[in-house]
């Protein structure tokens, strides 16, 4: 049997096609899955720049390519710009309630609105409700939901884990619809409030990707740190020389 303590082993990926950057080949460390996380467990190797997918905690670590960043924003320093502050404004009639990650099925039909508008054709948008739960819950690690509501009607479900010293956000999906809302702006500030009331210093936002339009989005949140040469460093800083 394998000790709770004993560090779980690393494991590197065949190469396969990359998910973001057409054309180029990735490969990832991943955590070895039958010796499960806790919470904070997975704290400490996402301080190390890893991510989860479902149960999967894996890391990009690629021959050729350093692309994928591991970004987190310091919640008490940052500071939206103009826009950021309209969007706060402009959704603050909407409630978020905390629910248990379980199946919904109000939340499943979203989440199939959101791939079908969002992401045609692009394999998440399976009509099967446990894959759909497999890849957004993790059965040891600690996971809310959160509903985004305007009065009854379900605009959006924001999946976030909760951290020792921050929350990670997973995933979001809304209704592709009211796009004046920018629900997934809305989304990043509302967990950057939320864990500045926890007292909890970090907002993990998983990979940006300056030369991927749907990840790039992650750099205009500031200030921003960025896990480089095993070190997190502040993109601002003069002498990071990423750029935004």
């Amino acid at each position: 049997m394998t000790s709770p303590h004993k560090p779980p082993e690393i494991f590197l990926s065949m190469p396969h096609a990359c998910s973001y950057l057409p054309g180029r080949t990735a490969t990832s460390l991943f955590l070895d899955p039958r010796q499960p996380l806790d919470s904070r467990q997975y704290a400490g190797f996402m301080r190390l720049g890893f991510r989860r997918s479902g149960d999967l905690i894996y890391r990009p670590h690629c021959r050729e390519c350093n692309a994928c960043i591991p970004v987190r924003i310091p919640v008490n320093r940052f500071r939206p710009d103009r826009g950021q502050r309209r969007i706060w404004r402009r959704n603050q009639d909407l409630s978020v309630m905390a629910r248990p990650p379980l199946f919904q099925e109000e939340h499943f039909e979203l989440y199939q609105r959101y791939q079908s508008s969002r992401h045609p054709g692009g394999g998440m948008d399976d009509p099967d409700p446990q894959k759909y739960l497999n890849f957004l819950g993790s059965r040891h690690i600690h996971t809310v939901f959160y509903e985004m509501r305007l009065n009854q009607k379900l605009l959006g479900v924001v999946v976030t884990d909760m951290l020792p010293d921050g929350l990670s956000a997973v995933y979001t999906f809304f209704d592709p619809g009211p796009k004046r809302r920018a629900l997934g702006i809305y989304a990043v500030l509302w967990q950057i409030e939320h864990a500045r009331e926890q007292q909890l210093p970090w907002l993990y936002l998983g990979y940006w990707i300056r030369e991927c339009q749907k990840m790039a989005y992650k750099g205009h949140y500031r200030p921003l740190e960025a896990f480089l040469q095993g070190h997190w460093v502040n993109l601002d800083s003069p002498h990071t020389r990423t750029g935004s």
